[in-house]
This record gives structure tokens, C-alpha cells and sequence, in this order.
């Protein structure tokens, strides 16, 4: 088995960035996007049930913060496959030594980089550029009852977004803030 990702921590315990060795010649390039062997390095064993694309046209748009709550609670890996975005993962474990903490990692499909979501994380991402593409892969299929955001700009995360926002979704603005009595969300995932 050749070793075609390098996994870097975080302060996030669980979340990896990903870093994709790039094979590139006269006729463009190659890179894997998904390894269940290797990803097993960073706590993924279940397959992929779902593989999901944004497009996003403008620079400044925000989308997220996403994730899924128990039972369907997820491990995801998310990777730009064109342009350039912001990407944040908060953490709403209960417990979690970094409970509220967010890391912010630039991704750009120039870098062939990702992240390694775990459980109990909501991510969302701003482009910092026009014509961004994302590719997402879940180890649990969509499930709209157990679907749970996070206001962009909660006061108790306090996400630094890098530039101005041009774009949101209604549903996404529309996402609670947090309050003070919030101390996480059931993850707990089934076998």
C-alpha cells in the first residue's frame, strides 16, 4: 500500500487536515480523494454511503455550520476541487476538551488539501474565491430529522470569518445561536 495522504492534528481532537500526495506529469495530474485503509488512521472505518458537490458562484458566501445528531451523527472528509474556501469545524461534543472551539483551515484544490471531520463537529466553509467546488464523503446517509446548524456568527463560537460576507442562504442565517444554557449535542452513532 503506497501512503498517499499525510494526516496532520489539530487542536480539535479527531479532526485531521489532509494533505493528498499529488502525482502530476505532461497530461495533468492524479491524487486519491478517498483511502478506507489509510483513513483508518484517523478513526474512519465505516464505508461511504453518500458523496456530496457544492457549487458556490461568489466569493464571500458562507455555508454552514452543518452537521447530523445522533443517530446519524457522521465522519465526514471534505475537499475543494476548485478554487479556494475558508473551512471550519466547531466542536459541540459534550465534554470535549475543546467543547466550543473552532479550527479554520484554508482549502484549496491548488493545495489538494481536506479535512477529516469527526462526530459531533458542525463544518461550514467561506470561498475566497468565484466558482468554488467542494466534494463531500459521509459514512452515513443524509437524514433530514436529524439535521442540526449553528449560526455562522454565534457569539459563544465566535468564528473570525476572513472577509466580508456577500452571501447566506436562508436557511442557513436562520440557524439558532447558541445560548448560555447549551452544553452539546447527542452524537452517539450506531453500528
Amino acid at each position: 500500500m503506497s501512503n498517499r495522504f499525510d494526516f496532520v492534528e489539530t487542536k480539535i481532537s479527531g479532526l485531521y487536515v489532509l494533505n493528498r500526495l499529488v502525482n502530476r506529469d505532461a497530461r495533468g495530474q492524479f491524487q486519491r480523494l478517498f483511502c478506507s485503509d489509510e483513513l483508518r488512521a484517523c478513526g474512519w472505518s465505516d464505508p461511504i454511503v453518500q458523496v456530496n458537490q457544492t457549487h458556490t458562484k461568489t466569493m464571500g458566501s458562507i455555508r454552514g455550520m452543518h452537521m447530523q445528531l445522533a443517530p446519524y451523527s457522521e465522519f465526514k472528509i471534505v475537499t475543494c476541487t476548485r478554487g479556494k474556501v475558508f473551512d471550519v469545524v466547531l466542536d459541540l461534543r459534550p465534554g470535549s476538551a475543546t467543547f466550543l472551539t473552532w479550527v479554520g483551515e484554508v482549502l484549496s484544490a491548488e493545495d489538494a488539501n481536506g479535512l477529516v471531520i469527526p462526530p459531533g463537529c458542525a463544518h461550514g466553509f467561506q470561498t475566497l474565491c468565484d466558482e468554488v467546488e467542494m466534494v463531500y464523503c459521509h459514512d452515513r446517509p443524509y437524514a433530514p430529522m436529524h439535521e442540526f446548524g449553528v449560526h455562522a456568527f454565534d457569539s459563544r463560537a465566535k468564528i473570525s470569518w476572513p472577509i466580508e460576507v456577500t452571501e447566506m442562504s436562508l436557511k442557513d442565517s436562520s440557524f439558532p445561536f447558541l445560548d448560555e444554557g447549551f452544553n452539546g449535542v447527542d452524537y452517539a452513532r450506531t453500528a
